[in-house]
């Protein structure tokens, strides 16, 4: 079954675009299926790759090849091979990157090690493709909401702010 973010629903209902525990698997895998190439997949082909298994080798070796011959079927080539460096983003470090961090408190929430811990390794793999790159994501905040559900969150500084402390 696919993991479902709700900071993604208008992507599972036609998936136009790759969402992101897919994006995980591809990741895992070792393949950056770009737009285009999704795209061009039918529906039925980015349902199997959605909730095709990829923890165990040799499922990773099965999406590998359904999904260069998927890609390649439609497209004419195949999908772009990554390097280990950027396969290992699969699995996220085990405290957030300090650039994660304020991010995630400049949109009013705390991002240590303790809140780290509580998110499973798709949420850590959200924040991280969201938030800790060259560029953010305008999906950071939703999927940050989403993930705290409300709690740990820092108050946000108001314009009378200082004169109550």
């Amino acid at each position: 079954m696919i993991r479902h973010f709700q900071f993604e629903d208008e992507l599972h209902a036609s998936l136009a675009c790759v969402p992101m525990p897919v994006r995980r698997k591809l990741d895992r895998v070792g393949l950056k299926v770009g737009l285009e190439q999704w795209r061009a997949l039918s529906n039925g082909e980015r349902l199997a790759i959605c909730h095709l298994p990829a923890d165990e080798v040799d499922e990773c070796n099965a999406m590998t090849v359904f999904v260069r011959e998927a890609v390649a079927r439609r497209v004419g080539s195949e999908p772009k091979t990554l390097s280990e460096e950027q396969r290992a983003i699969a699995e996220p470090p085990t405290t957030p990157p300090s650039v994660l961090a304020t991010r995630a408190k400049d949109n009013g929430f705390i991002l240590d090690a303790e809140a780290w811990s509580k998110f499973d390794g798709d949420q850590r793999y959200a924040l991280m493709k969201l938030g800790a790159g060259d560029k953010v994501s305008h999906n950071l905040k939703a999927a940050l909401e989403e993930f705290f559900n409300g709690s740990l969150s820092v108050p946000a500084p108001g314009p009378d702010c200082k004169a109550r402390w």
